[in-house]
């Protein structure tokens, strides 16, 4: 009988990667363990007296925090390191927490709110710096689709124990996403250290173009590679955000009850933690940008089906499609975007990649409800599927250049 060790519960596709990509892994689940004070900002803020046209404040304040953290963040990865980074993120994130509970009107919860989002996503740019620094080209797909696998994990449990906290005081939110940040900086110090050896490489070889670069983001505008694949990725992480924003209007406009959106969460969250790991082993032997136009699709496809959907049943089928391409393409785009930067300007890239995430986030959160509430359901289905699709047959396009580009830097 074969002896049950700790190593063969780790997915096949998981176990050759290094112990900093186990420890952001296990880091990532402690932090979105806490993840629990946005979910149910609405309820705390009316808790608290704040008007509905005032909550929208404090909510344009949490999304523009998305797009202004990514950016610092690339830049402070790449200038003062990827630990320090972290930290400042995670110890500046949670002091967010305690103000935001503490403010003592609209405008002092919108500040702590902006505060919340942009320390808080400073750190994803340093943490897949770090990533792409750790593991070559060939593994970093696999070390990402581990990342995203955390999140999903940290955020499955998050969800039933939010729902647990708030009945017995929206204090208790606060405590646990502030703790969870501290435990992740505590992990960070002590577990984690920027990579000397890559550092040295950079400034022996490479120090002449960092200078050249400077410290911006114009290093990533001049790559039409990269101007190229992020508008693409960002239409595809835009159809993806609509499964947190139209979603649930749709559930409520078909007359069905809040549980039943929460049902659907659980589906997802079931499908990608049990689907993704195996998911990423199958699928790396295949040209990745190919296999990102086929999830992308996938998504596309499953957004769209959303429009067809008028019970619990239609809704299972369209959030069963669109997770399976969830897991189909978890940690392709943030890999092949490590591929295309210098060693130098790894920090940047991916505060570029974070950034188009988060724009995409808020243009649905702005763009997507606005479609649904004015041009009508329809419109917003038709647009995901079309744009989405397009999207994923021109990412899958450009495989050809991202392997030459790839192959040019390996031989270099």
């Amino acid at each position: 009988m074969p002896t049950l060790t700790a190593s063969s519960l780790v997915p096949s596709s998981f176990r050759d990667l290094p112990s900093v990509v186990w420890t952001i892994f296990a880091g990532t689940i402690v932090n979105r363990l806490g993840y629990l004070v946005t979910p149910f900002l609405v309820f705390f803020l009316a808790a608290r007296g704040v008007t509905g046209a005032e909550t929208s404040y404090v909510l344009g304040a949490l999304g523009a925090g998305n797009l202004l953290g990514p950016a610092v963040g690339g830049i402070l990865a790449d200038r003062i390191g990827r630990r320090p980074t972290m930290l400042i993120g995670l110890i500046g994130a949670s002091a967010a927490q305690g103000a935001l509970f503490l403010a003592p009107g609209v405008w002092t919860m919108a500040a702590a709110a902006l505060l919340i989002s942009a320390a808080g996503s400073t750190v994803s740019p340093a943490a897949y710096a770090l990533l792409a620094d750790a593991v070559d080209s060939e593994r970093r797909r696999r070390a990402y689709a581990l990342f995203g696998w955390g999140v999903n994990i940290g955020t499955a449990v998050a969800g039933v124990l939010g729902g647990y906290l708030a009945a017995r005081g929206y204090w208790l939110l606060f405590v646990v996403d502030a703790g969870s940040m501290l435990a992740y900086a505590l992990v960070v110090a002590v577990r984690l250290k920027d990579p000397k050896g890559a550092r040295t490489t950079d400034n022996q070889v490479g120090e002449p173009q960092e200078k050249k670069d400077g410290i911006g983001y114009g290093v990533v505008f001049r790559d039409r590679l990269a101007l190229l694949l992020l508008p693409l990725f960002g239409v595809q992480l835009f159809v993806y955000s609509l499964t947190e924003v139209a979603l649930p209007l749709a559930v409520h406009d078909s007359g069905l009850s809040p549980a039943v959106y929460g049902a659907m969460a659980a589906v997802n969250a079931i499908l990608v933690v049990a689907l993704q790991p195996f998911a990423t082993a199958r699928l790396s032997k295949f040209p990745q940008l190919a296999v990102q136009g086929a999830g992308g699709t996938l998504i596309a496809g499953g957004v769209a089906l959303t429009g067809l959907a008028d019970g619990v049943a239609g809704y299972t089928v369209s959030v069963v499609v669109w997770s399976l391409g969830e897991v189909v393409v978890a940690g392709i785009a943030a890999g092949v975007v490590a591929n295309l930067a210098p060693a130098h300007a790894r920090g940047r890239y991916q505060g570029a990649f974070s950034w188009t995430w988060g724009l995409a986030r808020f243009a649905a959160l702005t763009l997507g409800v606005a479609m649904y509430t004015t041009l009508g359901p329809s419109a917003l289905w038709w647009t995901a599927l079309v744009a989405g699709t397009a999207a994923a047959v021109a990412t899958a396009a450009l495989t050809a250049r991202v392997n030459a580009r790839t192959a040019h830097e390996l031989a270099a």
